[in-house]
């Protein structure tokens, strides 16, 4: 495969696809998606790799951070993101509490979002407090993403949404990520870290890094879907807007309104006779 835009005929990308896009230094992009419609668009666009994230909790059901958000919750948007790509890698997001107390409780979990939802991989959280559950999953067949950084479940603990990695930090995180890799994970996003950090780990390992808020240097980078189409009101300092749909939906919304108010919706063309 020459390349991950438009190499791929006929078949989903791979694991392998990816590691072959590092080693070739091919940059690519993940993007988060929840429901079918979303996932046939942006695999039309081309991209690689669709990210069931657990930022589902606040995107889609409106709470105020991940940690609500349960398999039952996430399972159907992972299925649904699956019927509508045909192409595109759909990683699922293990959601907190669904994996953290052990090996096994974390299997399970993989199982179900493989067997019942059809996902392609999975990702959790955290460096070499899950390395026995990343270890058990590869094993088991089940590829694995890593997390490291500012990992949202954590949130709690790091009292709030903050830069992680800086000096000493540095140093552990570049040791998680490693110890990931030597568990089998196939990739590590990196999610707000300083970019020099960014770059060390991207360098020294063999397996894809992904970034949000990490800086330019990694692999890959990702972004939640409706942060990059402007859906967002106050977004983080890394997120770029592509689009600017919150104030297209709002004037459609608005247009619509007044076009029912005024009896001029719907039109003779949109009758039936």
């Amino acid at each position: 495969m020459s390349s991950l835009y438009g190499g791929v005929s006929g078949r989903r990308v791979t694991v392998r696809d990816l590691a072959g896009a590092k080693e070739r230094g091919e940059k690519w992009a993940m993007l988060t998606a929840y429901d079918a419609m979303t996932a046939r668009a942006f695999d039309r666009a081309g991209v690689p790799v669709l990210l069931v994230g657990d930022s589902a909790a606040m995107v889609v059901y409106g709470y105020d951070s991940t940690l609500p958000v349960t398999i039952e919750d996430l399972l159907p948007l992972t299925a649904a993101v699956v019927r509508g790509s045909s192409r595109a890698l759909v990683v699922a997001d293990l959601p907190f509490g669904s994996y953290q107390a052990s090996p096994a409780q974390a299997l399970e979990t993989a199982a179900r979002f493989m067997k019942e939802a059809g996902a392609h991989a999975v990702k959790l959280e955290g460096g070499r407090r899950v390395l026995p559950q990343a270890e058990l999953l590869v094993s088991a067949g089940v590829p694995v993403m890593g997390h490291l950084g500012l990992t949202p479940q954590s949130v709690n603990a790091f009292g709030g949404y903050r830069v992680q990695g800086r000096g000493q930090a540095g140093d552990e995180l570049m040791a998680d990520a490693k110890d990931l890799e030597n568990a089998g994970a196939f990739a590590v996003v990196l999610e707000c870290v300083p970019n020099e950090l960014a770059e060390r780990v991207t360098t020294s390992l063999s397996i894809p890094t992904i970034g949000i808020g990490a800086g330019p240097s990694t692999d890959a980078q990702v972004l939640v879907w409706q942060d990059m189409m402007g859906l967002t009101e106050r977004p983080a300092k890394f997120v770029k807007a592509y689009a600017a749909l919150a104030d297209e939906l709002d004037r459609a919304a608005r247009e619509f309104t007044a076009e029912v108010s005024a009896g001029v919706f719907p039109a003779p063309e949109h009758t039936y006779t």
